[in-house]
């Protein structure tokens, strides 16, 4: 920003609260071949039928616009979600029990804000969402890494970090998890798994924090577990989703559910204004009349990328590089066995049009995974993948060659 704003005191930004950023100001539009962002589908985005379904609302119900949205959200849409919720993820809230936020990333801000002091205990996969890493660091989180294998949160792990921060005089505020197509890791956790972390958190008096926003994009996996918070009769599990990876991030629609006194201090921070009522009313339509069968056909075009991705990636990097399995989600998580440094490939990477994140920008610690990096194949199409990961090949190559030579 240029030009500055002369006579703003900066003093009056010297108070207590959260730190000032960073923030980016800038847009990131796609690059060429751009591995680096959950983006969905783009030629999967069902713009005809939301224009239908937003002229049919509007005619239904528009008038409703005259009115400062309700300070939850859309009712309609809201009480579509309770029902959706107990048939598909296995828990029964309430319509009002529902915040609905700007996708999934304001509902993560707004229970980071609720819950985390400067110096607090989260525990996270050790490689999880940057996002909601950003929003910890943010708040002054202690973020520590638990150790993961392909059926999600290892217990022992898990129960050993909490331990530490007991005896420490710092019980952990949350235990942040992503246990359906992990972002960047791929996995879903197991059921059982899924119980032993319901089960540590309810001994040490330790909220989850789930977050659930990938679970539609399930491809070849045969039967979802149901979600951590359907085992907590407690009401600690706090529920984080979104409209985001199912439709499109553009519409910026999500929410969170959470025990009365945790969404009654998210209400009070969130404030009155509610979300857009134009896009909830879209979005509800779309809902009750195409969504599943959009879904099916978004699933259907991500399994064919994913596929795609790991053709290339066995015919390039094959002898360099192993990389997850997932059964659903956007991401694979590559690791190079011959020490590549991702970090300083990235750079190289962006000059010759290939995008993706280093593994360190999913590291709970925020180091480790230098040599690791995530890819997203929502964006480029099938027939572009080859000749994408033949220039990402390229640019890793100058790192080989000084890590063997």
């Amino acid at each position: 920003m240029s030009g500055g704003w002369p006579g703003f005191d900066e003093d009056l930004m010297a108070r207590q609260g959260p730190p000032a950023g960073p923030v980016s100001r800038s847009a990131h539009p796609a690059a060429r071949y751009d591995f680096g962002v959950a983006y969905p589908d783009p030629d999967s985005l069902p713009l005809e039928q939301l224009v239908e379904c937003l002229r049919e609302e509007l005619q239904r119900a528009g008038r409703s616009l005259a009115h400062y949205p309700h300070p939850l959200g859309y009712p309609p849409l809201r009480e579509w979600l309770a029902a959706r919720l107990a048939a598909t993820r296995g828990f029964s809230v309430d319509a009002d029990d529902i915040l609905l936020g700007s996708g999934s990333n304001e509902p993560n801000f707004l229970v980071a804000q609720a819950l985390i002091d400067p110096g607090d205990v989260v525990l996270a996969e050790e490689f999880t969402y940057a996002g909601t890493l950003g929003f910890l660091r943010r708040f002054g989180a202690d973020v520590r890494a638990v150790q993961c294998d392909t059926d999600g949160m290892l217990p022992d792990s898990l129960e050993y970090q909490v331990q530490a921060a007991v005896d420490e005089g710092r019980r952990p505020k949350a235990v942040y998890t992503i246990p359906t197509f992990q972002n960047p890791l791929g996995f879903v956790a197991s059921l059982p798994r899924r119980a032993e972390v319901t089960e540590i958190s309810a001994r040490y008096g330790v909220p989850v924090w789930e977050d659930d926003c990938y679970v539609d994009l399930n491809f070849d996996h045969p039967d979802l577990p149901p979600a951590i918070r359907s085992l907590d009769d407690s009401g600690r599990t706090i529920y984080v989703a979104s409209f985001s990876k199912n439709i499109a991030p553009g519409m910026r629609l999500g929410y969170v559910t959470a025990a009365p006194a945790l969404m009654d201090r998210i209400c009070a921070i969130k404030g009155t204004g509610g979300v857009s009522q134009f896009t909830a009313m879209a979005v509800h339509r779309f809902a009750q009349t195409g969504l599943d069968a959009h879904i099916e056909q978004a699933r259907n075009r991500l399994r064919a990328k994913r596929d795609a991705l790991q053709a290339a990636l066995a015919t390039h990097l094959g002898d360099r590089a192993c990389w997850t399995q997932p059964l659903g989600g956007l991401f694979l998580f590559v690791q190079m066995l011959d020490g590549t440094d991702t970090v300083a490939a990235a750079e190289r990477a962006a000059s010759r049009g290939v995008r993706f994140a280093p593994g360190t920008h999913t590291a709970a610690d925020g180091v480790s995974g230098r040599d690791r990096m995530r890819l997203c194949y929502g964006w480029n199409r099938p027939d572009e993948m080859a000749a994408a990961i033949a220039e990402l090949a390229a640019a890793l190559q100058p790192e080989l060659a000084a890590v063997t030579g």
